[in-house]
């Protein structure tokens, strides 16, 4: 193996993802994955933490990215329009990804530790969108009613996303669901 490597990060999580698929998430080690992407455990180490981090390293982009276009929403939008700006940024992050969403999202399903740690992410998630609310101005407890709207919303639009049979996009899904939920609570 030479000293470096082009894409090692994206080859070390291809890898992963291909073993957590084909062995399990508890049965595959770190020296699996590096074998696999042709590098080593060291070199696995200066991209993840441990192996988990394989399947949550955009959290935080992600996290950003939403977060930001809720802030950046006109101000004159309600709070639940400024959600759905959100939602429409986060949308474009998965076009093009959903064989590896579907992936990924059946190695955290099929393992409670991996579970907990997406329920966690999206806690923070929730978080921090309320705290987006707030500073446009959105009190509580609306901000926080809100955000975890918007969290259930994307949640329900990705798990639709990642069935097997669906061809709508990301973006269509998170709206219907958003509609949905504003249809609900519209008493319809």
């Amino acid at each position: 193996m030479g000293r470096w490597e082009p894409n090692a990060r994206e080859r070390l999580a291809k890898a992963a993802l291909e073993l957590y698929g084909e062995r399990g998430y508890e049965q595959t080690t770190v020296a699996e994955i590096a074998k696999r992407a042709g590098l080593t455990e060291r070199t696995f180490f200066r991209h993840y933490a441990d192996k988990r981090e394989v399947l949550f390293d955009g959290a935080s982009a992600l996290q950003e990215l939403f977060v930001n276009a809720v802030a950046d929403a006109p101000e004159a939008k309600a709070p639940i329009d400024a959600i759905a700006a959100g939602l429409e940024a986060v949308s474009a992050v998965f076009v093009g990804r959903r064989g590896y969403s579907r992936q990924r999202h059946a190695v955290v399903v099929a393992n409670a530790v991996l579970q907990e740690r997406e329920l966690i992410k999206l806690a923070s998630l929730s978080a921090a969108l309320a705290d987006a609310l707030r500073r446009r101005g959105v009190p509580e407890p609306a901000a926080s009613l809100t955000a975890e709207a918007g969290v259930a919303v994307f949640k329900i639009g990705f798990e639709r996303w990642v069935g097997t049979a669906e061809e709508r996009t990301m973006a269509q899904l998170t709206r219907e669901s958003l509609a949905e939920l504003k249809a609900v609570t519209a008493g319809g």
